[in-house]
């Protein structure tokens, strides 16, 4: 049966703030049954604090969290004659840019104990330090690729 034609991606608007895709992206995913308003406020509330403690722009602070948590490598599962192995390849810039937005989400909301705002600060200032669960996530992520290097030609 032949494959289909490939999904038409869908066109972005930018934030209102910083005029950014990736920050509205962000925001979407951030969202909980469609309050879009409260997961602004969240975020924006979020990179004014990061920014504050460590002196530099917000914007600045998000652009480089996302960018340290991007994955270059990551593995994916490949059948070949009934095994199924863990074939690394490389990581598109879009799917480097959602898989830091899932994984700073993610290791944001498992934190317990205090406001949203806040955890997603310290995440994005985790992040940002080149430290923090989303950091050790990546770093995993490489690791596993680079453990099974040995499959890489069966990359298609």
């Amino acid at each position: 049966m032949p494959r289909k034609s490939y999904v038409k991606k869908r066109e972005v608007i930018p934030d209102t703030r910083f005029g950014n895709e990736a920050v509205s992206k962000f925001i979407c995913s951030l969202m909980r049954d469609g309050k879009k308003s409260t997961a602004e406020k969240i975020l924006y509330t979020a990179l004014d604090q990061a920014a504050e403690k460590l002196g530099v722009e917000p914007f600045e602070v998000f652009e480089k969290a996302m960018s340290n948590v991007a994955p270059q490598i990551e593995v994916r599962p490949r059948r070949v004659g009934g095994a199924t192995y863990q074939v690394p390849v490389e990581v598109t810039p879009e799917r480097g840019q959602l898989l830091s937005i899932r994984w700073i989400i993610a290791y944001s909301r498992s934190k317990k104990g205090m406001p949203m705002a806040e955890r997603l600060m310290r995440e994005l200032m985790d992040a940002y330090k080149n430290e923090g669960s989303s950091i050790k996530k990546r770093e995993d992520t490489h690791r596993m690729a680079e453990a099974n290097r040995a499959f890489a030609h069966y990359r298609w």
